[in-house]
């Protein structure tokens, strides 16, 4: 086998492997693996059929796959859709221009006409495709367009710098990356940012261009000027110059390439307006249109050093600006640099700074989110265990009770005529039971919701509970209380939580503070009933948390309030509870 002939196997091989692998990845999209497999088999064919010999059989296996089946893989990529009308007279255009090189290859084939009128059709209508895709498949459409070129042009510079054989292995060779791309296209066109990808590529290659011109330029006009070759010296001089050259020539390349390959940047509101158009409950969007805005390989949103939300593939170089909602800082948007690039342009940051105030509103958003969904959840786990208190309660508590109580009485009418001693005994221990009863119902109603405050009102049901009040050296806790006279009508939910509050406030008081007073006063404004709750203990710095103080905390946070405790010239507690539902706030602090 020649060096031709391997490489087109390895061309081949390529191709079938990538076919597999899009079959395997993305199954919804079958007519391209399948068309992709298919030009790798009739490639291998071609090479087994002797390609390179005089085989008839051979060439047109090989006109078949790159006349027939390679143009039809591209017309497909990467939906796999045919385009309706339009696109089926393109299908059909390209069919018979690859089978006339394929019946006449001499006239066709050979000479490049059916090639040249291939290579028109497939750019229009890729061109076409690209004007009327989504953001997804014309990712794919540059994956092809960077793959194609790159090789094109590897190969166009082997052709030209190397013999004619060994400039077309090498180009058959380059032609490899075209399958990874028909891939990658297909499968994961997100992998990388590829217009960044193909404004690198660009820029190196024209670059790189720029600087052998330079080089070359230079010496053959030394050798002009002298009449003999440039000394080691001078070619050194004019390398080093060359090399020195390299980066601000790229950096003032990359601008104009940008342009030409993607037109001219949106100035700082046109971006803006484009980004805050996206910005909805998911900030993903609105992290794509500011990359796709600003040709960012990489953007997100971080919140305590997490990631909340991404767009792109992470780079080294980065850049980071604070987010910052009422004068705190709500997270971070973090933004990757483009290759080459030192720091942001001016014009970008005044894009980011303009959508700022949009992001960190959608991540503030974000967060009262999770911790309402947190909320919700702790709520739903209080009422199962609530429940199952009451179930416990009532099982463990009341039935057996109301059992005996059963058993009792049908013992008693047993006795009635026979042995009233004995009856009138029973009846008198169902009497001390059905009072049991009566006082197990009572206990597991206060625990649902204290009589006392629908007999005497909040402020009443707390005077009341806090009358035998004693510290935990025995003297009575002397509290006064200060409220409004008459109290507001107040919901019912908020009554038992300020109940359950205060009368835990006022425990812990008596237990911890070793103060003899303490007082108590509740305020009604528009919205919130506010507790306040205060002793003259000895204090010393913040309370540890203990199950008193949990507790008070999840009554208030579960009804949306605001709650904060403090031992600094005393214990301090301060809750405020809304007089309407309210979705669960931030902990004050």
């Amino acid at each position: 086998m020649t060096a031709l002939t391997i490489a087109v196997l390895l061309l081949g091989v390529a191709f079938a492997m990538s076919g597999g692998w899009i079959l395997h990845s993305s199954g919804r999209r079958r007519r391209v693996g399948l068309s992709v497999v298919l030009v790798g088999l009739l490639l291998a064919a071609s090479v087994a059929a002797g390609l390179g010999s005089t085989s008839t059989l051979a060439e047109s296996l090989w006109l078949t796959a790159s006349m027939i089946a390679f143009p039809v893989v591209i017309f497909l990529f990467p939906d796999g859709r045919v385009g309706g009308q339009t696109g089926g007279v393109v299908f059909a255009l390209i069919v018979s221009t690859g089978a006339l090189a394929v019946v006449y290859p001499a006239e066709f084939g050979r000479s490049g006409v059916s090639g040249l009128v291939l290579y028109v059709l497939l750019l229009s209508w890729a061109w076409w495709r690209y004007d009327h895709s989504d953001d997804q498949d014309r990712q794919a459409l540059l994956w092809l367009a960077l793959a194609a070129g790159g090789g094109g042009l590897i190969g166009g510079v082997a052709v030209f710098l190397a013999d004619n054989t060994a400039g077309v292995v090498v180009l058959v060779l380059a032609g490899s990356s075209v399958p990874v791309a028909l891939a990658i296209g297909v499968t994961r066109p997100e992998v990388a940012d590829i217009r960044a990808l193909i404004v690198s590529v660009v820029v190196y290659a024209v670059t790189a261009i720029v600087l052998v011109s330079v080089f070359v330029g230079s010496a053959s006009t030394i050798e002009l000027l002298l009449g003999r070759s440039p000394s080691i010296g001078a070619t050194a001089v004019i390398a080093m110059v060359c090399a020195g050259g390299f980066h601000p020539t790229r950096v003032v390349l990359r601008g104009v390439v940008d342009r030409l390959l993607f037109g001219d940047r949106p100035d700082p509101l046109e971006a803006a307006s484009r980004v805050g158009e996206s910005i909805a409950d998911d900030p993903v969007h609105a992290l794509r249109a500011l990359r796709e805005a600003l040709l960012l390989p990489y953007a997100a949103l971080v919140r305590e050093d997490q990631v909340v939300a991404s767009s792109g593939t992470a780079t080294t170089e980065t850049s980071r600006m604070s987010l910052r909602l009422g004068g705190r800082e709500v997270g971070s948007l973090l933004v990757a640099l483009r290759p080459g690039e030192l720091r942001l342009p001016r014009q970008d940051e005044d894009v980011l700074r303009i959508v700022a105030p949009a992001l960190a509103q959608t991540l503030h958003a974000r967060a009262l989110s999770e911790q309402l969904h947190e909320s919700r959840a702790g709520v739903i786990a209080a009422v199962e265990d609530e429940r199952r208190r009451l179930r416990r309660d009532l099982h463990d508590g009341l039935g057996p009770t109301l059992t005996g109580v059963a058993y009792t009485a049908d013992a008693a009418r047993n006795h009635v005529r026979t042995d009233p001693a004995a009856a009138e005994a029973l009846l008198a221990e169902l009497r001390g039971d059905t009072s049991h009863a009566i006082a197990e119902i009572r206990r597991v109603v206060e625990g649902l919701r204290p009589p006392a405050l629908d007999e005497l009102g909040l402020v009443g049901a707390l005077d009341q509970r806090t009358n035998n009040l004693r510290a935990a050296d025995g003297r009575n806790l002397d509290v006064h209380i200060q409220a409004l006279s008459p109290m507001p009508p107040l919901p019912a939910a908020v009554e038992v939580a300020a109940y359950r509050i205060v009368t835990e406030a006022l425990t812990n008081v008596a237990r911890h503070a070793d103060s003899p007073t303490a007082s108590v006063r509740l305020s009604v404004t528009a919205t919130d009933l506010v507790i306040d709750v205060r002793d003259s203990g000895r204090g010393g710095g913040p309370w540890t948390a203990g199950v008193g103080l949990s507790s008070m905390r999840e009554r208030v946070e579960q009804m949306g309030g605001r709650f904060e405790a403090s031992a600094d010239r005393g214990g301090h507690v301060l809750a405020s509870l809304p007089l309407a539902p309210r979705a669960p706030a931030v902990p004050m602090r």
